[in-house]
Formats: structure tokens, sequence, C-alpha cells
């Protein structure tokens, strides 16, 4: 047989044999998680490069004169190598992907605050946003919208928390639907600030016997702490007392003063 008939048959063989691996190794990286290691041992780069090497050696041994047939075989046993190696390698898939453990959108490598709950708001560092500033975060800020400067609370609050809207039937600690509502949220942001302990406070206004306003501003306190509990927020976190009429915020003379009076306030317990 002559060597350019011998060169052709080789080098048609190095060009199927050479897709055949080439298409392996497609086929393999396409399949998710399988690895190298999974493949059969003839599809293994080194495999194909011996297999290329001599392929190639014999291409170049065939394609010369006979005085270089040495040269050729080196020549066309390298490049087949290389060539036969490259094709079989697996495609470079990458770094893989940065996670989101907290799901807040901020991948963990830049992510400051690890740890977020779900759904709450975050800033670019994914730590959870605190709109005024006050050093506690908007999902735990009982008192959003603080002064800037101003020195709060656990709570996020300056001073004790009037409960606005957290009203009662008339004559009764029973809440109102209203005020459910509004506790509600009171207990949202609890349940968030599970390290923080609250002083709940009941006050009337002067109509009525002092000593049975005082019962019922306790009952009142009582009640609120009854709704926070069935919310899930621990009876240990919670203290209550009943003032009656005793600290008024307004004159008892007007009947705007005396609702200011009838309130529920809300405070850090230390």
């Amino acid at each position: 047989m002559k060597k350019s008939t011998t060169g052709l048959l080789l080098g048609s063989a190095l060009v199927v044999g050479l897709s055949g691996c080439a298409s392996s190794a497609s086929q393999s990286s396409g399949m998710g998680d399988s690895s190298a290691s999974d493949r059969a041992w003839y599809k293994h780069p080194a495999v194909c490069s011996v297999a290329g090497g001599l392929i190639g050696a014999g291409i170049g041994y065939s394609a010369v004169k006979d005085d270089d047939e040495d040269t050729g075989a080196y020549i066309g046993g390298t490049v087949g190598a290389t060539a036969a190696a490259l094709l079989c390698a697996e495609p470079n898939k990458g770094p893989a992907p940065v996670g989101d453990s907290d799901g807040d959108g901020v991948p963990d490598d830049q992510d400051q605050c690890p740890g977020t709950p779900a759904g709450v708001a975050v800033d670019a560092v994914g730590c959870p946003v605190d709109s005024d500033g006050d050093g506690v975060p908007d999902y735990q800020d009982q008192c959003p919208g603080t002064p800037a400067g101003a020195e709060v609370n656990a709570l996020g609050c300056v001073e004790d928390l009037v409960l606005q809207d957290v009203n009662f039937e008339f004559d009764s600690a029973r809440l109102t639907m209203g005020a459910e509502s509004v506790l509600s949220d009171v207990a949202s942001k609890l349940r968030a600030n599970d390290n923080v302990r609250v002083r709940i406070e009941g006050h009337t206004d002067s109509v009525g016997p002092a000593g049975y306003n005082k019962d019922l501003s306790q009952r009142r306190a009582d009640s609120v702490a009854s709704f926070l509990a069935s919310q899930g927020i621990a009876a240990n976190r919670m203290t209550t007392i009943g003032y009656g009429e005793e600290q008024p915020v307004a004159s008892n003379d007007t009947k705007a003063g005396r609702a200011e009076n009838r309130r529920v306030e809300l405070g850090e317990w230390e």
C-alpha cells in the first residue's frame, strides 16, 4: 500500500476517532452532575491523547519522504496527541455561581447581614432597611420615623408608645375589632424582635370612682397582654400594670382630654 493511501486512511481514522471523543466529551458535559470519572475509560483525555498520538504519528510517517520518516512521525504524533486531548477534555464550566442563603437578593459573598428573615426588605449590602436610622430595623421598629439623632429604646421609640386606636367596648376590657388589627401589627414586630420585653400600661379618665378606674385599667392592660400572647408573644416577655386615672396626659375637664387619657401604653420592660 502506498504511503499516501496509508496516510489517507489514518487521517480518516483520526477524524472519526477524534470526532467520537469530542462528541462523548460534549455529551458528558451536558449531563449536569456527571464528573470526568463517570466516563468510560476510552473517553478519557489521556486515552484519546495516546490514540491521537499514534494515529498522528502514522500520518506523519506516511506523509513524508523516506529520509524524513522519523521527523514526520514525531511531528504528527505531537499534533495528534495534543488535538485529541483537547477535543476529549471537558469544557471549562467556569466558577460555580455564588448562592443566596437567606434569599434576600444579595449574594452571600456580598451579604453583610446573612440570615435575614424571609420577606424583610434589605439594602444593597443585604442588611434590613432602617429608614429612620435609629438602629432598629423597620421590621422591628414600633416607632418608625424617629427624628434623626434621637436616642431610642429597644422598641425603636424615644418614650413609651401610646397604642393609638387600641380601644375597648364601653365600660369593658373587651378589645374592639380595630384594636385587634393594631395589636396584630405590634405582635408581628415583637415576634421579629424576640429579645425585648415589654411593659403594658392601662390608663383611664377621671369619670367614676378611682378604685373602679384602676381595676378597669388593669383589666384592659391584661386584655392587651392576652391578645399579644395569642399572637405568639411569650407571657414572660410581658408585664402589665393599671394606673387608672393617676397619670393623665390631658385635662379631664374636656371630652377631648378625657379621650386622650383613656389609653394603653407600650414600653420597654428592663
